[in-house]
């Protein structure tokens, strides 16, 4: 119960700003009105403005015309409980869970366009596995920003674990060398930095895949996750970036970063309406303490708190 209020409180926190705007705005919408037409067509609009998406808005307003026509639901002031529980059965436990390696180091690959924060969102990951008391080696694979090495260095010596990086601009080859050192030094987790890169440059994109290879050919059945950063402040274009670099490396959940910084955290059910992707962990700040696991019942009664 402890663990629980905890991440309650910090995820209240976050979602402070999309509260007052989404939830605030909710709450006079639905005050005193009826379910009919009108109601429902401006619930679709309030949630497609909240970055749910045009898909996931348009499904629950079916859903609760549904529910209203066989009177699970009657008046407006209804409507907050029925959300709440829509949307908790969004995501199934397992699409959640980190899929850790039988034997051997855990490899979890990072990706993200630049100034999505995840570099940050890396040392964030790294000090939450150390904490449950896994050993961790980074890989500083982001060779094309000398301050993202740097900065990953020094997370890396504020939590305690290891990094690997190199005085060369081939991020493969340090992968390389991280992949052996893993081995060597019996961690249970290898997180690899890799350079941010927008989704829509076909070179850099290559780049990626050949760090995936990299890893795949070193060690059995890597990665074994693929976590793209999405910054939650840019709303639907966090779809774009999700559906290319799918199609590249294979991305198995979501870091979705920044989300204090948002009045729209409803892109997290968009997320896994419109790409079929999982949100894994959310990040809550600056701090490398501030990340959780999303877990959707604690979600959604921070947002609707």
């Amino acid at each position: 119960m402890a663990i629980f209020r905890s991440a309650m409180k910090k995820l209240a926190g976050g979602l402070s700003r999309t509260r007052e705007k989404f939830v605030g705005g909710l709450r006079s919408l639905l005050s005193g009105r009826a379910i009919d037409a009108a109601l429902l067509e401006e619930l679709e609009a309030m949630l497609i403005q909240a970055d749910l998406g045009v898909k996931s808005a348009a499904q629950i307003c079916e859903d609760l015309q549904t529910a209203h026509s066989e009177k699970r639901i009657e008046k407006g002031e209804d409507v907050i409980e029925f959300l709440k529980a829509e949307l908790k059965k969004y995501w199934p436990e397992s699409d959640r869970t980190i899929k850790f390696a039988e034997s051997g180091p855990t490899v979890i690959l990072v990706a993200g366009i630049n100034g999505a924060g995840k570099t940050t969102s890396v040392a964030k990951l790294a000090y939450q596995f150390h904490k449950e008391g896994k050993k961790v080696v980074l890989a500083a694979g982001d060779t094309f920003r000398a301050a993202a090495v740097e900065q990953l260095t020094i997370w890396a010596d504020r939590i305690g674990c290891d990094i690997v990086k190199g005085s060369g601009n081939d991020p493969a080859a340090i992968v390389f060398d991280a992949c052996d050192a893993a081995v060597a030094r019996k961690a249970d987790i290898l997180l690899v930095d890799t350079a941010g890169r927008l989704h829509t440059q076909d070179h850099l994109m290559r780049e990626l895949k050949k760090i995936y290879d990299v890893v795949a050919r070193k060690i059995p059945n890597a990665p074994h996750e693929v976590l793209l950063v999405l910054d939650a402040t840019t709303g639907q274009n966090a779809i774009n970036q999700a559906i290319v670099f799918q199609e590249a490396v294979k991305v198995s959940g979501i870091f979705l970063a920044k989300l204090d910084g948002t009045a729209k955290g409803g892109i997290v059910i968009a997320i896994r309406n419109e790409v079929n992707l999982p949100v894994k962990f959310v990040g809550l700040g600056e701090s490398f303490e501030d990340v959780e696991h999303f877990d959707p019942d604690t979600f959604v009664e921070a947002l609707f708190e």
